[in-house]
């Protein structure tokens, strides 16, 4: 299927630029970007601990509180968060006369956006499994706790929710919106793809390399199929879930697999 035309809006002007990679930039500083440096600077800091990044534990959906009904509102917070940095993404399109529509947002289709969806996860997480353990093995990454929920009964709805939430955050700010003002801005397919991607392997630096190149990768495939399909669903449902296999899937087997970290 080849992909509805992209429409060719006029070159912006030296000021329209500017205004451009600012909002970038601002848009970069309380989202994904700072992100990016907070977790470059924990990798830091675990290189600099005692041992091996081998023998370091980072955990993914820690408890907020010991009390279950403030712990869920925590985590909830969490979630709207991610979703609100989704809607800034989608809003700030919008403004710009992007619509949700133009990025790939419309109504999902079953053959069109679930089947492709559900091979990018296969295609993606399966050998990013592989690449964990063996990035873990040789000491380039910590042990990825992907849940460290205490056992309330809210716990696998509320990583299931926040599955969603990261992929819809991730997806919609750092492919759709990123790329879109990128290419408005004169970019290439393949420098805004590379941003994009590299964007994307900063913020899980706190894993270890192994955890950042996996998610290069990760960003070059995602960015791709978005940038040659100009659907956006796919990767969101890839995205979400992948997490899902790895939260629930860390949960229930956790303990159980020796060779699991």
């Amino acid at each position: 299927m080849r992909p509805p035309p992209r429409r060719v809006a006029p070159e912006p002007n030296q000021a329209v630029r500017k205004r451009i990679r600012i909002e970038i930039v601002v848009v970069l500083v309380v989202t994904f970007g700072l992100s990016g440096l907070s977790a470059a600077v924990a990798l830091l800091e675990a290189q600099l601990a005692p041992g091996g990044l081998a023998d370091q534990t980072v955990a993914l959906n820690s408890s907020a509180s010991t009390q279950s009904l403030i712990d869920l509102l925590y985590q909830l917070l969490r979630v709207l968060r991610l979703c609100g940095w989704a809607a800034l993404g989608l809003y700030l399109l919008w403004r710009s006369g992007v619509g949700p529509k133009l990025v790939g947002l419309a109504r999902p289709q079953r053959r069109e956006d679930g089947l492709p969806g559900l091979a990018l996860a296969a295609l993606i997480g399966i050998p990013g499994l592989a690449l964990y353990l063996i990035a873990h093995a040789l000491g380039l990454n910590l042990a990825v706790a992907a849940s460290g929920l205490r056992e309330h009964w809210w716990r696998v709805p509320v990583l299931i929710i926040a599955a969603i939430a990261n992929a819809a955050a991730e997806e919609i700010l750092v492919v759709g919106y990123l790329i879109t003002r990128l290419r408005r801005l004169g970019w290439s397919e393949n420098a805004s793809l590379w941003a994009s991607s590299v964007l994307r392997g900063s913020y899980h630096l706190y894993q270890g390399l192994g955890g950042g190149l996996g998610n290069v990768v990760m960003g070059l495939v995602f960015g791709r199929y978005w940038q040659r399909t100009n659907r956006l669903w796919p990767l969101l449902i890839a995205h979400a879930v992948i997490d899902i296999v790895a939260f629930l899937g860390y949960t229930l087997l956790h303990g159980h697999l020796d060779w699991l970290p």
